[in-house]
């Protein structure tokens, strides 16, 4: 019996071996896609922190994946950068990590999780709630990075470096999450949480 209750599970194999490589696989997945949108940004000339494709990436990651193996993905993405791949928006190693956007990079293990916790409650599988979802996952990692920033004696204005310059981008990817996550569940013939036989 396999339980649905993301759209990660839909395809998830019955069989415990296969099941966990196919976990395997979307964690490594997901990585990669958080690293690619990662890349996608735009530099500030008042802020040194990027706007990125990567909030996006994180929380949609967190939606289809779960909270566990969504978690575990931003930590395996946190991981390759650690070791030295280009996979942070500001480049690699632990000096990003120390740096500006570090606090950022961390909330996306907690948003994610939290993210994936209430995907699994359905909250993805309606428009509204998918907003909800996803503007609490935003506030989780504007609550990390806001307070990494605060320690940054160099940082003037928290919130005009850190929060103002990201809101319209944010009301974007919260509409496209909107827009994308329950149309994907009604495209999947209206999944609920129902066992399964697999």
């Amino acid at each position: 019996m396999l339980k649905i209750v993301t759209v990660a599970d839909v395809w998830r194999p019955s069989e415990k071996t296969q099941a966990f490589l196919y976990d395997i696989l979307l964690i490594f997945g997901g990585s990669l896609f958080i690293a690619l949108f990662a890349q996608m940004k735009f530099l500030l000339p008042f802020s040194r922190v990027p706007v990125t494709g990567q909030t996006f990436a994180v929380l949609i990651i967190g939606a289809l994946l779960g909270a566990k193996r969504g978690s575990l993905t931003v930590l395996t993405y946190i991981t390759e950068g650690l070791v030295g791949l280009p996979v942070f928006a500001m480049g690699s190693g632990l000096v990003v990590l120390r740096g500006f956007t570090g606090g950022y990079i961390i909330g996306f293990i907690f948003a994610a999780y939290i993210v994936g916790l209430l995907a699994e409650k359905g909250w993805d599988r309606r428009v509204w709630t998918t907003v909800l979802t996803m503007v609490i996952g935003n506030v989780i990692i504007y609550a990390f990075g806001l307070a990494w920033l605060t320690r940054v004696p160099t940082v003037k204005s928290v919130f005009f470096e850190g929060l103002y310059p990201f809101i319209p981008g944010d009301l974007i990817k919260i509409t496209l999450a909107a827009i994308l996550l329950p149309s994907g569940w009604k495209l999947l013939g209206h999944y609920k949480p129902s066992d399964r036989t697999g």
